[in-house]
């Protein structure tokens, strides 16, 4: 029974796919004409990037499925799981211009009347950016991108749940970075640790003298080789102030993976017994895909799933360094909080980082403390609510 599953699951994807991988979004933030200096312009960006969305947003609700599959790229779409996952991201962009609209008192620039879903949806159908605004350069680029990214996500969406991804929770245990309070951001880098000498070594020592930390999602595997060829101190050494989650033995979906849950349990004793210090009970599923079953066994293990909202797309050939890093803060400015993942394993962040992080040292935002999370963002965000 469990092969005939498998292989009908297999099937439904095949026929489900079409075309290739839909565009990346990606955007020059020098068309923005000022820089993140102030909370206040922080704030203005992010007004104009949830605007913007939002508008492309209402702008697919007119498509009907036949032209959605057009522009997905799909056969098949799961519509109950797409209309699902549009009502969250309008709940989600009324929340954060709520927040953004805090400041419109010193700033008035995008500042709109919504006081309700109604209302921003209603802002949205009419957005439009003068030909002779001072944000005019921007007003193209931005809807590019937003259409683009737009796309990523109405993908996984129409997709879900038959393949899992980050887009949706399976169960309230599973964190986004929605836990986190507003201007509230976690780093986090993935598949690592590279060979010694290289691009794990160079971010965990760049963090620690910019003074933060971050969580590092670690194959089993890989980190059992580095430490033979090395050492257990070099290891800890390495990892120093940081934090280390598990993503499995091996980097492959937990989805369909018979050995899945040796996979996680293997990882998990490493990781305890190598980084005792540093060792946080979180499991981050490689593509994020894990099984609509697995939450008694993830808490029998007592480990939650850490998925991601914000993707530096960092991994893809057809991304540059700077072009993950400024989708980043384009991605920062729209959602306002969340978990922002690069992979250690490709030399893009030693390019992107430092310019996300010189780009909003002074935006007013908050880089979350590895240590504790989720537990503390919980409390931070029961605080602001």
């Amino acid at each position: 029974m469990r092969i005939v599953l498998l292989l009908s699951a297999c099937l439904f994807w095949l026929n489900a796919q079409a075309a290739g991988p839909v565009p990346l979004a990606t955007m020059d933030r020098s068309v923005w004409p000022e820089q993140l200096t102030t909370p206040v312009l922080f704030d203005v960006a992010s007004r104009a990037e949830i605007l913007a969305f939002a508008h492309a947003l209402v702008v697919s609700e007119s498509q009907d499925e036949a032209a959605l599959k057009a522009r997905l790229g799909l056969r098949k779409i799961n519509m109950v799981s797409l209309n699902l996952i549009r009502q969250r991201l309008w709940t989600r962009l009324l929340e954060n211009y709520q927040f953004a609209q805090q400041s419109c008192e010193q700033d008035a620039s995008y500042c709109v009347l919504v006081e309700d879903m109604q209302m921003l949806r209603e802002q949205a159908t009419k957005f439009k950016v003068a030909d002779d605004s001072f944000y005019a350069t921007w007003d193209l680029p931005s809807q590019v991108f937003h259409d683009r990214y737009l796309t990523e996500l109405l993908h996984m969406a129409a997709l879900f749940p038959l393949t899992s991804s980050e887009i949706e929770r399976y169960n309230s245990d599973e964190l986004t970075g929605d836990e986190l309070s507003d201007r509230s951001f976690l780093l986090s880098f993935d598949s690592g640790p590279t060979v010694t000498g290289s691009t794990t070594d160079w971010l965990t020592d760049y963090l620690r003298q910019r003074k933060l930390n971050a969580t590092f999602f670690v194959l089993g595997k890989t980190l059992q080789t580095r430490e033979t060829e090395s050492s257990a101190a070099e290891v800890q050494a390495l990892y120093k102030q940081q934090c280390v989650g598990s993503q499995g033995w091996q980097y492959r979906s937990h989805s369909q993976w018979v050995d899945w849950k040796s996979s996680v349990q293997r990882t998990a004793a490493l990781l305890q017994q190598a980084l005792p210090d540093n060792y946080v009970a979180l499991f981050r599923p490689p593509y994020g895909q894990r099984r609509d079953d697995s939450a008694e066994f993830f808490r029998a293990q007592g480990l939650k799933v850490s998925l991601w909202n914000i993707d530096s797309e960092d991994w893809s050939p057809n991304i540059t360094a700077d072009q993950a890093g400024q989708r980043v803060l384009t991605l920062m400015l729209l959602w306002r909080r969340g978990v922002v993942v690069f992979h250690d394993i490709h030399n893009k962040v030693e390019t992107a980082l430092p310019w996300l992080l010189t780009n909003t040292a002074q935006s007013g935002l908050q880089w979350q403390d590895c240590h504790g999370y989720p537990e503390r963002a919980a409390e931070q965000g029961d605080a602001a609510n």
